[in-house]
């Protein structure tokens, strides 16, 4: 999909519903830059906002009626009530739309009583840039203001992302997505302390570029995987006796995994490195060492290849290609893992051209996404 602006989504709303919307509200989608897999598991995060986005228009349905459709094709649906169960098949979209609004009575905020949703996105589906966030949260805000709420702080409206995912759409996701997408600032990170959780920002250095390679390979979360390592994570630091994985450091560690099954060792090694890379990555930016933030990104996949194991041959073959190019600091898969997206750090230096050559020797035809740092989610319109 291409996301349009706000005007002519808001034409297409007119064209679609036969009224004009109410409101226009836009939020990014993100790339995971470290922290593979700590949000859940109580550690920090590093992302960025990215200027690819999630935009809807909405109107109040007099007739109580619920009623979305997207520019993407995908079918729309025409709703006397918000059901209880999930969507499934094609509709299931819908879910996170709908989840948002059962999730503004869950958190004691105002419903409209019925609504028209049109939803347009240029973000790639399953690239691992969480287009699924950047929907909640632009829903939440256009829903909030259909029913003449007041604002809504940053952290509300990422916790309330973040819990529509989890209860009404089934995917055990941490605050990452949700939390970059509502924090995001052009030329700055998102730092994301999970625990609290507390977000600060961390500046970007304007002289490094970040590359998207999107193999397109299945990346359907709630299919099981994540949900998997999820549940081997708890159990690990259940048998640690731990709260959560990142209460441990590496050195604490090491002794405790004779405990473990080798899974769940593997698993627990890789959340307790990752979240430690994530603190030595947010040191080496502040510093302005490039090579540093770069090895650490490398080292990230690596642990996610080889102990996490939520890569694929195609995104190691990317990252193989890439570490070898001398304008490219560092690369690692992105977001959940299990197929999706390879980011890249790179010097200005770095390319399309390049780009397109490394995508042309991986045998897999990424699609290449050059993306800027952007602002979080508003109201637009």
């Amino acid at each position: 999909m291409t996301n349009v602006s706000g005007s002519s989504l808001a034409q297409q709303f007119q064209q679609a519903f036969g009224r004009a919307p109410v409101v226009v509200a836009r939020a990014p989608g993100r790339v995971e830059f470290i922290g593979n897999h700590t949000d859940y598991n109580g550690g920090a995060v590093l992302g960025a906002a990215i200027n690819r986005s999630v935009t809807v228009a909405a109107g109040p349905n007099a007739d109580g009626r619920f009623r979305l459709r997207s520019t993407s094709g995908t079918p729309s649906l025409d709703l006397a009530a918000v059901p209880a169960g999930r969507l499934t098949g094609a509709e299931a979209w819908a879910n996170y739309p709908l989840g948002v609004w059962r999730s503004l009575g869950d958190f004691n905020l105002p419903q409209p009583a019925g609504f028209d949703l049109l939803v347009d996105s240029d973000l790639p589906p399953g690239a691992g840039l969480s287009s699924s966030a950047a929907l909640e949260l632009a829903t939440a805000l256009a829903l909030l203001q259909l029913a003449g709420s007041g604002p809504i702080t940053p952290d509300r409206l990422a916790t309330l992302g973040r819990h529509a995912e989890n209860k009404y759409v089934g995917v055990p996701c941490g605050i990452l997505d949700q939390g970059t997408s509502a924090f995001g600032a052009a030329g700055q990170l998102v730092h994301i302390d999970c625990r609290g959780p507390v977000f600060s920002r961390v500046p970007l250095p304007g002289a490094v570029h970040l590359w998207i390679f999107n193999t397109k390979e299945k990346h359907a979360l709630v299919d099981g995987l994540y949900a998997t390592r999820h549940r081997e994570c708890m159990e690990a630091a259940k048998t640690l006796g731990v709260a959560l994985l990142a209460d441990l450091t590496p050195a604490r560690l090491l002794p405790l995994l004779p405990k473990l099954t080798a899974e769940q060792a593997k698993r627990a090694q890789h959340i307790v490195a990752e979240h430690a890379r994530v603190h030595a990555t947010g040191e080496a930016l502040a510093a302005g060492d490039l090579v540093a933030a770069g090895r650490l990104l490398t080292a990230s996949h690596r642990s996610s290849q080889h102990l996490f194991e939520n890569s694929t041959p195609a995104l190691d073959r990317l990252v193989d290609l890439l570490e070898k190019h001398p304008a490219v600091l560092g690369a690692r898969l992105t977001g959940g893992g299990f197929g999706g997206a390879v980011m890249a750090l790179t010097r200005d230096s770095f390319t399309p051209a390049d780009a397109e050559v490394i995508a042309a020797q991986s045998g897999s035809h990424p699609e290449v996404i050059h993306l800027l740092t952007a602002d979080g989610a508003r109201v637009v319109g």
